[in-house]
């Protein structure tokens, strides 16, 4: 599948809610998690848009929600998302949704409901589970047992790309998954996005490989 590279003052307006954006992080902890999942992927998001009150010309700030560490706490955050990429060190990709999908199956309020509330509860980084998804080959054992490696769906924490699976989970864009056993590589290989994906920062020599190639329903045990 293509990628395209695209500033994000262009990108900006084009940018909806359920998109997904992917980080390829420098740190100790993200090149672990590309190492053990074999990509260049080491985090999600996802995008929320929030109208300026008390302003009728329709502008808009786009915010990132995510499960990481800012502002002081290691859980799920909200921030502009104008001011990730101008303070992330690595890459950044931006994944749009299939409109079709979009338009027939995304239940908007319902999405930044869930989210919502997990940012109210201040949800925590769920390190553990993070661990346990990315070792696919301790998941499974003989006659249909799980192994050490495999997560039951808890929403207790969250790591990252758990909170934006179980988002689209209850937005229905997707059908029912174990949003615990989903790392930020397998995301981005849901087929859910259009045919072409961005990359608004770092490396163009790193790609998400096999993008928008997996079924989504190989996640629901």
């Amino acid at each position: 599948m293509p990628v395209k590279q695209i500033f994000y003052e262009d990108a900006r307006p084009l940018m909806q809610p359920g998109d997904v954006i992917a980080f390829g992080g420098k740190g100790h902890f993200s090149e672990i998690i590309k190492f053990s999942t074999f990509s260049d992927v080491s985090h999600v998001g996802v995008i929320l848009q929030t109208k300026i009150t008390s302003d009728d010309t329709n502008r808009f700030f786009n915010q990132i929600i995510e499960s990481t560490s800012l502002h002081g706490f290691n859980g799920v955050n909200i921030s502009r998302f104008s001011d990730r990429i101008n303070t992330y060190d690595g890459e950044l990709w931006w994944l749009p949704l299939n409109e079709m999908l979009r338009k027939t199956r995304f239940k908007q309020k319902e999405f930044y409901n869930f989210l919502f509330n997990q940012a109210k509860a201040r949800k925590p980084y769920d390190m553990p589970q993070a661990i346990k998804s990315a070792l696919d080959a301790l998941d499974e054992l003989p006659l249909g047992m799980h192994g050490l490696g495999y997560n039951r769906e808890d929403f207790s924490k969250f790591f990252c790309s758990e909170l934006v699976a179980a988002a689209l989970e209850v937005s229905t864009l997707v059908d029912s998954v174990n949003a615990s056993e989903v790392t930020p590589i397998d995301l981005c290989r849901w087929k859910i996005y259009q045919d072409t994906y961005y990359q608004l920062k770092g490396d163009n020599n790193k790609k998400i490989s096999r993008f928008n190639t997996a079924n989504p329903a190989d996640w629901n045990t």
